[in-house]
């Protein structure tokens, strides 16, 4: 796919730099769009300490990473485009809504016409990026349970955002965590799409259905994490 590099140098003077722990091609494994090539952006720090985090590599101060521009972080997506035919990217974390000017790099990626997926925690508001992009992102959106011990710093404002295009996504690792899940989809009823995504090892995904069954959860989908199967479940940049 040959993307313009005009684009690159349209945005302001590359406001900012972002932290970037690591960028890799792969499939997505989860949501949506699992399975399908993506360029994934990781990027360090997160507000939150899930017990389950399976990237707290990435979350701490000390966490490596490399200083990138705008214009830089766009350069290596439309290669990664040209290279692989793909045309999205995935801005993950850590918490990736944390950096600054994480709208100017959506709206970057946009621009050379790269679609743009944000994998977030849900403690972070979206409006304030949704409304200063040019053009909406995709968000995958978390909403921790019980055993991630962050379910007091969700962003409950954030069920008024979502898009019939987001998702929703509940990582359980307990019955506790699936009937909390239930409860909130009760109170909250998002239109987007909602996934039940079990911690790798914690719950048997056979118990997840026979809950989804038993609750009637018809419009639910249960998900595995595609990259935990194909690669080593703590294999880095897959």
């Amino acid at each position: 796919m040959k993307l313009p590099k005009t684009a690159l140098i349209m945005r302001v003077n590359d406001m900012g730099t972002f932290k970037l722990a690591e960028s890799f091609v792969s499939i997505n494994g989860e949501g949506r769009s699992a399975g399908e090539l993506a360029l994934f952006m990781r990027f360090v720090g997160c507000n939150l300490q899930c017990d389950w985090c399976d990237t707290k590599w990435a979350n701490g101060a000390e966490a490596p990473y490399t200083e990138k521009t705008v214009g830089q972080l766009a350069e290596i997506a439309r290669s990664a485009a040209e290279e692989y035919g793909l045309h999205r990217v995935t801005l993950t974390g850590g918490e990736p809504l944390l950096q600054k000017d994480i709208a100017e790099l959506i709206n970057s990626l946009n621009d050379i016409g790269i679609d743009v997926e944000i994998e977030t925690n849900g403690s972070v508001a979206i409006s304030p990026v949704a409304e200063n992009c040019t053009v909406r992102p995709v968000f995958t959106m978390d909403y921790k349970l019980p055993s991630s011990g962050m379910e007091s710093r969700m962003c409950l404002e954030n069920f008024r955002h979502l898009k019939d295009s987001d998702t929703l996504k509940f990582v359980c690792a307990s019955r506790e965590d699936l009937e909390r899940a239930a409860s909130v989809l009760e109170k909250y009823k998002p239109v987007c799409k909602v996934y039940l995504s079990p911690v790798f090892g914690r719950i048997e995904p056979k118990d997840m259905v026979e809950f989804m069954k038993e609750k009637k959860l018809g419009r639910v989908n249960l998900q595995l994490q595609l990259h935990k199967f194909i690669w080593d479940p703590n294999e880095r940049g897959v």
